[in-house]
């Protein structure tokens, strides 16, 4: 085989390696010929895992990768691959989980070196040109490891056999098997109360992140016990990130973290995902509340979503880059002398002070646009004041260079995105948000199903890679969420027909759980896991999905496997609740299953007075469904036989017991209390 002499990335469809593909290192793509190339040359592989939004990617592509130095080292002693982690997260979750058995900490870029059958023995996440920060000089690294590749060959294959021992050793279960229960479920709550900062919302200390699952867990918890320090945990929490610079306020959307304790500077980059899930969250808390605040934010960030990441074929992009022009933050930070030449002056006294903005700035000696110092809504004719002004800014913030996108459609993040909106459509009663779920939804169907297998990643007209656990398990609810608003409809139908494909392809009998790759991915390690990450985890969304496709259907299959993830993952949700919020949030729903049933040929879930409170007191985690006649529910549904006909009922249930038929907003209420469904 012949040597390697050019970048082969120029016919990929990720925006991320299409960055890469004028860099002289002579990049390879995931795959088998890559590797079957090092075995050839006997050269190790050098993985570099990272996504186009990434800022500290970026930062190391201009230092290293577009060095000649640098990429001379890497061609001639390495085989490089360059993968981008929304397009294979399979591959960068194995590798990061790697990367956590050596002691590191994670991060991206991820930087691993192989042996040729693709065994990790090294790495780390971002390394400078020079020896900065405490880290070594990439070109240090590449050298050291060539000289120790050439000979000290034993030392590599020693830490690969310990690193690979470590990826394949199971957790250590308990002799007396766990089960959790809603008083392990609240225990777990009060556990992370302890960590909340309540004076800045979100977990203590810095870095910030949303942690959507950890707060909607919370939430739940709320309204099963009434705890006011859990609502207030959840409420502080949204408050600040609705107020602070990690949120847009000229365009909507919200930022991936913030790098301070206060939620004022953000890490630019704006990720579909954190957007869904935040939707998701706010909505139901807004429904419950009535918090204007989170109405707004809901609706400028369904906004942003719908003007800005909504791709040609009707589905939603993966991200915002947070660069622009080489310079993190560049296209969203202000001076106080462009916002005064473009504001008259009566109305920049009100914004200056409203959004601090000062000579001075509030970051680098920039403004990043915040309203920390006042986080309630002010008077509804200031706060259109407020609106006119910041179109205009918006208006002008036009034309700059905006940050890069990253037009990728993935099944997964497309799921959460669409339950946001059915999950806002429901809770706050918004017809057109349903329509364009639903249109979100059959573009997926359209585009992502083939041959009855979803796939991940759509692009450029091409489709690529077998979907993950997470991409099937969050349009399965996603397919729950929009049947829940469409009478009629054949949702519950497609939610059935993705779930026996995720099941055929993802499911491990032994171990009773999904794992995150399918057995093609062609993996060293195939990974079965249940705690969250940025986003819920597959098992922890399927042990929700799998308890509602059980009452919906009747059929026990489902509840049998919803059981089974309960088993494998109850021990390490009780020693860990942090890491496992979804997963506990969904027993809950296991535990006690509300359900509400809506009878009658002519039903209307946005004008339904009954369907309407019955939602408002039982929020999302309500498994719902539409029907004709009860007559037609599954036989071991406990509202099957309490009446029959087309006359408009509702049902309400909870676990096998059910109220009286409902043909009144009265006898709602009258069945809430008799439940105790508040």
């Amino acid at each position: 085989m012949t040597p390697l002499s050019a970048n082969l990335l120029k016919d990929e469809t990720s925006p991320y390696l299409l960055q890469h593909k004028d860099n002289p290192v002579h990049w390879m793509a995931w795959g088998d010929a890559a590797f079957a190339r090092a075995k050839a040359e006997d050269k190790p592989v050098i993985l570099s895992i990272g996504y186009a939004a990434c800022h500290w990617c970026h930062v190391m592509a201009h230092e290293s990768f577009e060095d000649d130095e640098t990429a001379q080292l890497m061609n001639a002693h390495f085989v490089a691959i360059k993968v981008d982690r929304e397009e294979r997260p399979d591959v960068d979750r194995l590798y990061m989980q790697a990367l956590h058995s050596l002691g590191e900490q994670g991060g991206w870029p991820l930087t691993m070196f192989l042996t040729p059958d693709g065994h990790p023995f090294w790495g780390g996440t971002y390394f400078p040109k020079e020896s900065l920060y405490g880290r070594p000089s990439f070109r240090y690294v590449l050298k050291e490891l060539t000289r120790i590749w050439r000979d000290e060959r034993d030392k590599v294959e020693t830490n690969a056999t310990a690193i690979l021992s470590a990826l394949n050793r199971e957790p250590a279960r308990p002799t007396d098997e766990a089960h959790l229960s809603l008083e392990l479920a609240q225990d777990a709550a009060q556990v992370f109360l302890r960590a909340i900062d309540f004076e800045h919302g979100g977990l203590k200390g810095a870095p910030k992140f949303p942690q959507a699952s950890l707060f909607s867990f919370l939430w739940t918890m709320a309204e099963h016990s009434r705890d006011p320090r859990l609502a207030d945990a959840v409420t502080t929490t949204l408050t600040h990130i609705c107020q602070g610079g990690i949120y847009d306020h000229l365009g909507g959307g919200f930022a991936r973290y913030s790098v301070d304790p206060l939620w004022l500077v953000p890490h630019f980059e704006k990720m579909l995902y954190d957007n869904a899930q935040l939707v998701s969250l706010m909505a139901r808390v807004a429904s419950r509340t009535g918090n204007p605040l989170f109405r707004v934010r809901i609706e400028e960030t369904i906004g942003f979503v719908l003007r800005e990441m909504t791709t040609p074929i009707g589905a939603f992009a993966a991200s915002y880059d947070a660069d622009s022009e080489g310079e993190e933050g560049k296209f969203y930070v202000w001076s106080a002398d462009e916002i005064a030449r473009l504001l008259p002056e009566k109305d920049y006294t009100l914004f200056a002070r409203t959004y601090d903005v000062t000579s001075s700035g509030n970051w680098e000696g920039h403004i990043i646009l915040n309203r920390l110092s006042s986080l309630a809504l002010l008077d509804p004719d200031n706060e259109n004041k407020l609106a006119a002004s910041r179109d205009l800014l918006f208006a002008q913030r036009k034309n700059r260079i905006p940050p890069g996108y990253d037009d990728k459609v993935l099944a997964d993040w497309n799921g959460l995105m669409i339950s946001a909106l059915a999950d806002a459509a429901l809770l706050l009663a918004r017809p057109d948000w349903a329509q364009t779920a639903r249109a979100a939804f059959a573009a997926i169907i359209a585009h992502h199903w083939r041959d009855g297998r979803l796939h991940h990643s759509w692009r450029d007209g091409r489709l690529r890679y077998d979907a993950t656990a997470e991409g099937y398990a969050h349009l399965i609810t996603a397919a729950l969420a929009l049947g829940a608003i469409t009478p009629g409809g054949d949702h519950l139908a497609t939610a059935e027909k993705f779930c026996a494909a995720m099941i055929a392809h993802h499911w491990d009998a032994k171990r009773g759980a999904f794992a995150f790759a399918s057995n093609e991915a062609g993996l060293i390690h195939r990974g079965i896991q249940g705690h969250d990450d940025a986003t819920p985890n597959a098992n922890g969304v399927m042990l929700r999905n799998l308890t509602g496709l059980h009452h919906l259907t009747g059929n026990p299959d489902y509840l049998d496997k919803a059981q089974a993830i309960h088993r494998a993952f109850a021990a390490e949700a009780i020693s860990n609740p942090f890491g496992y919020a979804s997963l506990i949030e969904a027993f809950t729903v296991l535990a006690d299953p509300v359900q509400i049933v809506m009878s009658g040929k002519a039903g209307d879930p946005f004008a339904d007075p009954r369907f309407r409170r019955l939602v408002s007191a039982a929020g999302t985690n309500a498994i719902i469904q539409w029907v004709d006649d009860p007559e037609t529910l599954p036989a071991t549904h406990p509202a099957r036989h309490k009446s029959s006909g087309s006359e408009t009922r509702a049902y309400l249930c909870r676990g096998q017991v059910c109220a009286a038929p409902a043909e009144t907003v009265e006898q709602v209420e009258e069945a809430l209390a008799l439940l105790g469904v508040h």
